[in-house]
């Protein structure tokens, strides 16, 4: 009797050292469940962004009702955690923006249309599908009626300041033809005739209230996203220290040639730089040669 009371004991002992060994092990193995889960999860805080009272664009005031304002808090969304394209365009615009804002202002367009350039490029000398190129993104035709040279040899759409004097132009055209700059800007994307059709066609005088594709019902609210999130970045979670911006190009020289050039190459070379460089500051020379027809062209040449 005695004996079986002890292996009762015994057994009723080790049912409990199982028990609580079971125990710590499941608490252990949650415990470093939960370890494992906090260091892989991706620790952030998402915000619709808060919308303003009233926007403007180009000094026109935007019509602030339940349409238009969800559209600008889409655009404003969108692009406030499109990190990659908002950030690379951060960096660039004070490599750019200067000589876009002296040329909109000699050329009397608003300053706004510097973010148009954002919008259709993020700054870069982009190459659409359906073959606009530069920064301006211009279609061959209408470069080449503003004044651009666009053949085997130059592509003047990837010369910042002469496409610039040329995006100014066409905007001053679209603004005339189509009567504040407003619709100027909806044109830019989707055409004067078609959106002068679109007007007349359903009756109307301003851009905010058509019904149009959604790529250009959205533009001129994405330009104005755009613009508030790159004035005011900090407020829009982005954070640059000063030596993150790329700056205006410093230590080059300015070389004119008013001669038939037969080697770039040669060229290069004997400005003391690469064909790659003059490629990298010059990127509107697209060939190998230069044929000057009469005419002087300026390139930057790096001095280092």
């Amino acid at each position: 009797m005695i004996n079986k009371l002890k292996q009762f004991l015994v057994a009723g002992i080790f049912l409990i050292i199982c028990i609580s060994m079971l125990r710590w092990s499941t608490d252990k193995d949650k415990s470093i469940k939960e370890k494992v889960s906090a260091l892989f999860e991706l620790p952030q805080m998402v915000k619709p962004p808060k919308l303003a009272d009233r926007y403007t664009f180009a000094g026109e005031n935007v019509p602030m009702n339940v349409d238009t304002r969800e559209r600008i808090e889409r655009e404003l969304l969108t692009n406030s955690y499109y990190h990659n394209a908002t950030t690379w365009a951060l960096k660039r615009h004070r490599q750019y923006f200067p000589l876009i804002e002296k040329v909109l202002k000699e050329n009397g367009v608003p300053e706004d249309f510097k973010y148009l350039a954002v919008a259709e490029s993020n700054l870069m000398n982009a190459t659409s599908s359906a073959g606009a190129k530069g920064v301006w993104q211009f279609m061959t035709p209408t470069a080449k009626e503003f004044g651009l040279r666009v053949d085997n040899e130059i592509d003047e759409r990837y010369h910042i300041e002469k496409s610039t004097e040329a995006a100014a132009k066409y905007l001053k055209q679209l603004k005339n033809m189509t009567g504040n700059w407003v619709n100027a800007a909806a044109a830019y994307n989707v055409g004067p005739g078609r959106l002068q059709s679109s007007l007349a066609t359903q009756k109307e005088s301003s851009y905010f209230d058509l019904q149009l594709n959604d790529e250009t019902s959205r533009y001129v609210f994405r330009i104005m996203a755009i613009r508030e999130i790159m004035s005011n970045p900090t407020k829009y979670g982005y954070h640059l220290d000063e030596d993150d911006y790329y700056q205006p190009y410093d230590d080059v020289k300015k070389v004119t040639i008013d001669n038939n050039t037969l080697s770039l190459v040669d060229f290069a070379k004997e400005q003391g730089t690469t064909f790659r460089m003059l490629k990298y500051y010059n990127p509107w020379l697209v060939g190998d040669k230069l044929t000057v027809n009469s005419k002087k062209y300026t390139v930057i040449i790096p001095e280092n």
